[in-house]
């Protein structure tokens, strides 16, 4: 509400009403510090996924680890992607002795973050592109969370849950969440509005187009969406690592604080490679099956190199 201050001017109304935004906030701090009990289920069950994440990746060894993502590379994207991702790979390895464990711990935090947004953005984007007043309700507050600073809600995610690795994946959820949603979206509208009669005159239930027509041609958008949602919450390392988040964003403030110009450049790095390793084979993820020369996905790559060999035809 506008409340008077002083006496009115029409010349300068703007000293005489105000909105208590700062109030409003007020109250908020004191809910959110009230109510942190009520989240400690929500933020045990975050800090579980993410530390089984990090343990998985942790455990096993730099070498092994190279050869399955060589292999998910290949299968994902191409014998080229492939050899690109392990050159990368080898290179972030030899930068530091630390920085093979330090992209493991960014890579849970950046994994986790993806697979919530995945979950909670994909369902968003199929009912915004199914209903327009969800779609029309959903835009302020899509563009308010990919417009607002970053820091304006580390603030509130702090209070609320602390600080630590389940801060630092609330705040790149509401950071990364917008483009698979939007893209999901788009996709599900940009299907054939004449393919999706033709299967409904087959009579296809909603529920079997959906699987089976429009999630498959709206494949690539949502692909590209995700490949957007894991650049964003790459974007968002170092500034979670104000709140205690650890890796290579933690590596590059620490290294700010200190002058430190050898360390900042070696966690800059590490951002940049695992940028570059995650968006080759996201991209390669999304490839229709005219990109892959007509081809399901299965027919190349290792499985692909598997099945020959035991005498299974993959040409159809």
């Amino acid at each position: 509400m506008a409340k008077k201050s002083t006496e009115f001017d029409f010349l300068d109304p703007f000293q005489s009403l105000n909105i208590p935004i700062a109030g409003w906030a007020d109250g908020i701090k004191e809910w959110a510090i009230s109510n942190r009990e009520n989240i400690q289920p929500i933020k045990n069950q975050l800090n579980w996924m993410i530390n089984h994440i990090e343990d998985g990746l942790q455990a096993v060894p730099p070498v092994i680890m190279l050869v399955i993502v060589g292999l998910l590379a290949w299968q994902m994207a191409g014998r080229r992607v492939a050899i690109i991702v392990l050159a990368c790979l080898i290179c972030m390895g030899l930068l530091d002795p630390r920085a093979w464990g330090l992209a493991m711990t960014t890579l849970s935090i950046v994994v986790t973050s993806v697979i919530l947004c995945t979950i909670i953005g994909v369902p968003l984007g199929i009912l915004a592109g199914k209903n327009n007043i969800f779609q029309t309700s959903m835009r302020p507050v899509l563009d308010t969370m990919q417009t607002i600073p970053a820091f304006v809600y580390l603030v509130p995610v702090v209070l609320l849950v602390g600080i630590g690795n389940v801060s630092g994946v609330l705040v790149t959820i509401i950071f990364a969440l917008p483009p698979i949603v939007r893209l999901t979206a788009l996709g599900i509208r940009q299907v054939n509005p004449s393919v999706v009669e033709a299967a409904r005159a087959f009579g296809a239930t909603p529920g079997q187009i959906l699987v089976k027509v429009e999630l498959p041609l709206a494949t690539p958008t949502i692909m590209a969406g995700l490949n957007q949602t894991i650049m964003m919450s790459l974007s968002m390392v170092v500034i979670a690592s104000m709140i205690a988040v650890k890796g290579f964003g933690n590596e590059v403030l620490r290294a700010m604080g200190r002058l430190d110009a050898g360390k900042a450049i070696v966690g800059g790095l590490g951002i940049v490679i695992i940028a570059i390793v995650l968006d080759r084979m996201s991209q390669g993820l999304g490839q229709s099956e005219r990109e892959r020369g007509h081809r399901h996905w299965w027919q190349g790559g290792p499985v692909g190199v598997v099945l020959r060999a035991i005498g299974k035809d993959t040409s159809h």
